[in-house]
């Protein structure tokens, strides 16, 4: 072959090759957006005062990202009563890491001060204070 019947085939190609990638419409393909996430919610804590330490309480927020702001003057740990989040120390001032509520009906308290207890959607009462095992 000579050059420039090389070079003519070679453009051939690559032209068939690029106009047959496009699905049939000939406009490019829009890349589909990620789904936005769920908003976090913010549960302040206030300070230990039993079941108005945590604002709002209950919260709702089942299913929920959640973080814990910590307004008050002192550090606090905020775990689930079945142990299945625990906050770490969230200094005065802080916010937590964003957790994961899963349900309803979800009881939290803070483990440094067992007074200090949360509820979670659904309950029309805050929860007792937290005594037992799980505090």
């Amino acid at each position: 072959m000579r050059p420039s019947t090389l070079t003519a085939a070679v453009f051939v190609a690559l032209a068939g090759a690029w106009g047959c990638g496009g699905g049939g419409s000939g406009n490019p393909s829009t890349p589909s957006s990620p789904s936005p996430s769920p908003a976090t919610i913010t549960i302040t804590i206030v300070g230990e005062r039993g079941a108005q330490s945590f604002s709002p309480n209950p919260a709702s927020a089942a299913g929920q990202t959640v973080v814990f702001r910590n307004t008050d003057s002192v550090v606090h740990r905020v775990r689930l009563n079945d142990l299945s989040v625990d906050t770490g120390d969230i200094a005065p001032g802080a916010t937590s890491p964003a957790v994961r509520i899963p349900d309803a009906g979800t009881n939290y308290h803070c483990s440094l001060h067992l007074t200090m207890v949360g509820a979670v959607s659904g309950a029309t009462t805050p929860p007792p204070p937290c005594t037992g095992l799980y505090c």
